[in-house]
């Protein structure tokens, strides 16, 4: 049997919500929104303080956190999908779809 892990939405708008501890796929994931309860499936491996997707966002469709768009789908993003650098992208930084998916550090830069 599968954990029940909580998920926080911010914004009654909120197409996504924060994770409040890590979550691995299939575990329940639950909130308690405004009027009515939100139970989704975690899909794939994710860390506290991520976002995973509340319903389906199509592609180019807005990220909506806050209450405010936050950047846009670059892939169909179905509920319990964790949102993230791989699937989404600002609309305002360019560079933000180029970052490693793990650390967020810019790829284009050369360390040594």
């Amino acid at each position: 049997m599968s954990h029940q892990r909580v998920i926080f939405q911010i914004h009654a708008q909120d197409n996504v919500a924060t994770l409040l501890e890590n979550a691995s796929p299939g575990e329940v994931l639950t909130h308690r929104g405004e009027g009515q309860d939100v139970v989704l499936r975690a899909a794939q491996e994710t860390a506290a303080g991520h976002k995973v997707a509340l319903r389906f966002i199509p592609e180019e469709a807005a990220i909506i956190k806050y209450g405010v768009t936050i950047g846009l789908a670059t892939a169909p993003i179905r509920p319990g999908d964790w949102v993230h650098l791989h699937n989404c992208k600002s609309q305002y930084d360019s560079r933000s779809s180029h970052l490693d998916l793990n650390s967020g550090a810019p790829t284009e830069t050369r360390y040594e």
